[in-house]
């Protein structure tokens, strides 16, 4: 048998699948694509999780967006972090040429252009659906996250978030989380002080800058309502996966709000669906490009949190694939939980390059075919190692695999064409609409205002002297603020009794 005749059956024994599966490309040996060597991958292991790393230019994205292609083609609906603005395109057919023709001729597929069904999503100003989410469904591990706040100042957000829960008091975007901070250390100061203990006036004035610096990044956009059901990610149409891109392009430069907007999506999806078990395909698959972003920003803390929810979200049938430039931009807790590892070529230019190679080597299976540090410095565009988990949850062997061409769009959409897609949208005329009900901003401040009007009938002290001694009509207010429990009804029950998840969110039942 010849060695290209021992590694087709080398991969052939380690793919024996029962069960519908995805084909990514055909394996490569010196130099040469071979018929017969097809790299297939299991959806019943996509929930395992994946990475799809590589240096700038050598292809990531278009891998990213062959895997969602075909996972919409098998009904398995997806969400893409699109940070470059390059994965639009998946919503019209792609062009043959001779090129692309060739290369699916050598994998041994058809190639067969054509449009998916896509869903534009933003929480910026960009075109699409509006992604938005209360601050008290962020919870205060994410606030404070955001916000970039010491343990000090951490303690506080917290105090804020049991104080509002506590007393029925909405938390539903900026004005109302600054609202309750000014009363904390203000109207309420005695109160809290009582129940809580003495709030430094310092750290709640830096959280409040800090609040400021946000807005100023455009995050007021994002938190209000009306809130995003994350359900409205599963969807099909005729038959197809729906393709949620999430548009995040303006917000290159705001890591700390990509980051945080991202974990508050992952613990939204962990506390919402419920527990799938052993599905032969994935219910819903995340891609997270840059994810560099997430990481290099985290604390210890959230780098743990992230780390429990890799490994207990695939339970609800959900699968997170990362897509950055080197494996090591992952922490070693979070790699160790990845299935799927496509791995683009990396450039060697420095003695640091040449090591982090070494290094990134050592995380996939030994092959006696390749020597996997010149693999990786050798492949060319569009070509990758790859390795996924079989059936049984062992891993394939490593194959240099060329990856078949995206059959959509290898380039954005034009802008007429964005507003004819977006114009189309079910879930636009839906979420596409400010809600401004009242929430802790009104209910203190009218709260107040009766107060004063109190005074002034009873002609005592105004609000100056409050602050100095507190009068049994100031006591009063805390006890009506803490009986109150008016929250406004728009469609479904949000503020109740209910324990906070692993990052602290507030879960939403329906």
């Amino acid at each position: 048998m010849s060695q290209k005749e021992k590694f087709i059956q080398h991969l052939a024994d380690g793919q024996i699948y029962k069960k519908d599966h995805i084909i990514l490309g055909t394996g490569i040996l010196d130099g040469e694509a071979l018929s017969g060597a097809t790299i297939k991958i299991p959806l019943k292991t996509l929930n395992r999780h994946g990475l799809i790393a590589g240096a700038t230019g050598t292809g990531k994205t278009k891998t990213l967006q062959v895997i969602a292609e075909q996972l919409s083609l098998k009904g398995v609906p997806s969400v893409l972090m699109d940070l470059k603005g390059d994965l639009s395109g998946l919503a019209q057919p792609g062009h043959a040429n001779d090129f692309i023709l060739n290369r699916s001729a050598k994998i041994g597929v058809e190639y067969d252009p054509m449009g998916l069904p896509v869903e534009l999503m933003s929480i910026s100003k960009e075109k699409g659906v509006k992604l938005k989410a209360t601050v008290s469904e962020f919870g205060p591990v994410l606030i404070s996250q955001i916000l970039d706040l010491n343990s000090t100042q951490q303690g506080v957000i917290a105090l804020v978030f049991r104080y509002c829960d506590t007393h029925h008091l909405p938390l539903l975007d900026l004005k109302d989380l600054k609202r309750v901070l000014q009363f904390i250390t203000n109207e309420g100061k005695e109160a809290i002080k009582q129940e809580f203990g003495q709030v430094s006036a310092a750290s709640v004035n830096t959280i409040m800058r800090k609040i400021i610096e946000l807005e100023q990044q455009g995050a007021e956009r994002f938190f209000g309502e009306q809130s995003f059901d994350v359900n409205d990610f599963v969807r099909t149409k005729d038959g197809k996966g729906v393709i949620s891109i999430i548009r995040l392009t303006d917000i290159q430069s705001k890591p700390k709000l990509f980051s945080t907007f991202m974990l508050s999506i992952l613990s939204e999806i962990y506390e919402t669906f419920p527990e799938q078990g052993d599905a032969d395909k994935p219910k819903l698959c995340l891609f997270i490009d840059e994810a560099h972003l997430v990481f290099g920003n985290a604390s210890k803390d959230l780098l743990e949190k992230i780390e429990a929810i890799i490994k207990l979200i695939r339970s609800k049938g959900v699968g997170v694939y990362f897509c950055t430039q080197t494996p090591t931009d992952v922490p070693d807790s979070v790699l160790g939980q990845l299935g799927l590892k496509v791995q683009h070529a990396l450039r060697a230019f420095t003695a640091k390059d040449r090591k982090a190679i070494t290094k990134t080597a050592e995380n996939y299976p030994i092959s006696e075919f390749y020597k996997t540090s010149e693999v990786l410095t050798s492949m060319g565009i569009g070509e990758a190692l790859v390795t996924a988990l079989n059936e049984k949850g062992i891993p394939t062997p490593l194959a240099h695999t060329l990856v078949r061409a995206p059959i959509t769009r290898m380039d954005i959409l034009t802008a007429s064409e964005i507003d004819q897609l977006v114009g189309s949208s079910d879930l636009v005329p839906r979420y596409n609409q400010d809600v401004d009900r009242e929430s802790a901003f009104e209910i203190l401040n009218r709260k107040m205002d009766e107060l004063e009007a109190e005074q002034e009938k009873a002609n005592l002290p105004g609000p100056a002297a409050r602050t100095a001694r507190r009068t049994p009509q100031d006591q009063s207010l805390i006890e009506e603020l803490s009986k109150n429990t008016m929250v406004r009804q728009i469609g479904r029950t949000i503020f109740r009794e209910l324990t906070r998840g692993i990052l602290g969110s507030f879960s939403r039942k329906r």
